[in-house]
């Protein structure tokens, strides 16, 4: 049975969900129990499953195609306008475009050899996890920022509460922990990264 000349449903959907699953399974063991209580970071969580998920479905979805070189340097092209070294647009809204350009690609080569079921699940599959990370897991962006900190009397480690409390009042960030890393003691300066919320951020705004 078909609509439009697509199939409502094959065989491959079972393979696509099973597949999807297993991978799912591996992506947490490494990205939410491995890398995430190893280094404590948020930031990268969402980067780390959306791209992951994505790139996954893409997989699936081009495989059952023949492009031709064409095509394939025009996917290229369109993936190469994204850059993650770039300071203009934060890492996490980058990741949002690449979801948004990989679920267009990805919809848009919908046609008889792969099924409506197919598609929705993919498309629910990637909703459902943004939805995971962003509300279950990941209720608060969490970024962080380096600084040159000149009051070297407080990174003493029975000063970390009066260190936090200074960082506090000169930024007017809310911070949720900070990392002490280089001291120069001719300049009298540490450099600190801050972790903190980015909702914060833009209430001060």
């Amino acid at each position: 049975m078909d609509f439009l000349n697509i199939p409502l449903f094959d065989d491959d959907f079972f393979k696509l969900s099973i597949i999807f699953l297993m991978n799912m399974f591996f992506l947490t063991l490494i990205i939410r129990w491995l890398y995430y209580s190893s280094s404590g970071r948020k930031d990268y969580l969402f980067t780390y499953y959306m791209i992951s998920i994505i790139v996954f479905f893409l997989c699936f979805t081009l495989k059952k195609f023949k492009l031709d070189i064409g095509l394939a340097l025009g996917l290229f092209a369109i993936f190469g306008i994204i850059r993650y070294r770039t300071e203009s647009i934060p890492i996490k809204e980058m990741t949002y475009l690449f979801v948004v350009i990989g679920v267009s690609i990805m919809n848009s080569f919908v046609n008889k050899k792969m099924s409506y079921f197919e598609i929705i699940f993919a498309n629910s599959a990637i909703v459902f996890a943004i939805v995971i990370i962003e509300k279950v897991w990941h209720l608060k962006h969490e970024i962080t920022k380096v600084i040159i900190y000149e009051n070297i009397e407080n990174i003493k480690p029975e000063n970390y509460e009066l260190l936090k409390s200074d960082l506090e009042n000169r930024t007017g960030i809310a911070i949720n922990k900070l990392i002490i890393g280089d001291i120069d003691f001719l300049k009298d300066s540490a450099t600190i990264t801050i972790f903190y919320n980015n909702q914060v951020i833009k209430k001060i705004k």
